[in-house]
């Protein structure tokens, strides 16, 4: 489904993302894990064009992507969740689901409905007519994710979904996300630095270090069973 090979990311002169590779395939759900810093979410801003790359290759399905605007990625079938969530503000919850809407990419995909949705995410239902900005932080990354999948996406891009929520909020996300992947046939790349939020989304996961250099590829039995590898890439 995505694969990265060679990729090189500035901000200005600043080369962030210095010849990262890695690939995920159509179904997986795959985790980047590393400290703060180290290029993670630019890492996603590159996949999805906004943060576009000087150079290397961004094939997602058959495609080569890189120099596309965000908009014909988005088109593709990829949604991006950013950690900020940008929520619309002066927008109901109801009126920033449909915003996202968008048939699906690819033909006979059952799509994405308002009611779908709230059979994941009851608590949207319950406010729909309420301003998404009166939501609290775990309801907030709901409605992010939720208004993603209105998009209809075979790729999605989620960045650090734990940040800001509560451990048993953190736990409830996580736990949907996963299941809705399974079940909807959805391909998922993610990054975090919380491992155990990463061990209860991913199966597979890349150890980024400085200058988003891959240092390691490793599965969640590695992480459980290495406690050197949790020290020093992670927070616990």
């Amino acid at each position: 489904m995505l694969k990265l090979e060679d990729v090189n990311t500035y901000y200005g002169g600043s080369h962030v993302i210095q010849g990262l590779s890695l690939e995920v395939e159509t179904g997986a759900a795959v985790c980047i894990l590393g400290r703060n810093g180290v290029g993670k979410t630019t890492t996603l801003r590159t996949i999805m064009g906004l943060t576009p790359a000087r150079s290397g290759s961004i094939r997602i399905g058959d495609q080569d992507t890189r120099g596309w605007p965000a908009h014909r990625i988005a088109c593709s079938g990829v949604a991006y969740v950013p950690a900020e969530r940008n929520i619309f503000p002066g927008l109901s919850v109801e009126e920033n689901l449909r915003l996202g809407a968008r048939p699906p990419c690819e033909e006979g995909r059952e799509g994405w409905t308002l009611e779908k949705v709230y059979e994941y995410f009851p608590v949207l239902g319950e406010r729909r007519h309420g301003g998404g900005a009166k939501l609290s932080g775990g309801e907030q990354q709901m409605l992010a994710i939720g208004r993603a999948l209105m998009g209809n996406p075979r790729l999605l891009l989620l960045d650090e979904p734990s940040q800001g929520l509560s451990p048993i909020l953190v736990e409830n996300v996580a736990r949907i996300v996963r299941d809705l992947c399974r079940e909807h046939d959805l391909t998922m790349l993610l990054v975090e630095q919380n491992f155990r939020v990463a061990l209860e989304m991913a199966d597979i996961h890349y150890l980024m270090g400085t200058k988003s250099i891959i240092q390691d590829q490793v599965t969640s039995e590695d992480l459980i069973n290495n406690e050197e590898l949790i020290k020093c890439h992670l927070s616990v």
